[in-house]
């Protein structure tokens, strides 16, 4: 079931890059960037995080709190953190449970190969909880700039 604009935004409890528990709830009063991405390291994925690392006072400023998800584990989150400076939480989805609840995972192809992955995309949630807009056409340079608009 697809998720829209004005729905309660799906509560998970994953791990962070620290291996540290992550709850949606806990967010609450809160505005966030819930962005999914497939995965880390890559050319596109870099040029998000980074779109978001350079515009983050600017994010922050806007009262939004930014945590990434991909199913990458703890151990890749951490050193795309530490090599990009990543200022904000990265998800570790390596059961893919976040990702199937905003239903995210999906058959993919490349060159012929069809593969399960994550679909680039972006949930903005207010303060209550609540969908307030998701982007899915990510523009991976300016991911910040289409937030903020």
């Amino acid at each position: 079931m697809s998720l829209t604009i004005g729905d309660p935004a799906p509560d998970f409890t994953s791990t962070d890059q620290n291996g540290q528990p992550v709850n949606l709830s806990d967010y609450r009063g809160k505005k966030v960037i819930l962005y999914f991405y497939p995965k880390d390291n890559t050319p596109g994925c870099t040029a998000q995080a980074c779109s978001l690392r350079d515009n983050y006072a600017d994010l922050r400023a806007a009262g939004y709190e930014i945590l990434g998800v991909s199913v990458d584990d703890q151990k890749s989150h951490q050193k795309f953190i530490n090599k990009f400076e990543l200022p904000f939480t990265l998800i570790a989805d390596t059961d893919t449970k976040v990702a199937e609840a905003y239903d995210v995972w999906k058959e993919k192809s490349m060159y012929g190969r069809t593969y399960m992955g994550i679909v680039r995309t972006t949930f903005l949630i207010d303060e209550k909880g609540i969908i307030t807009n998701i982007l899915h056409k990510i523009d991976t340079k300016n991911h910040a700039d289409q937030i903020l608009k």
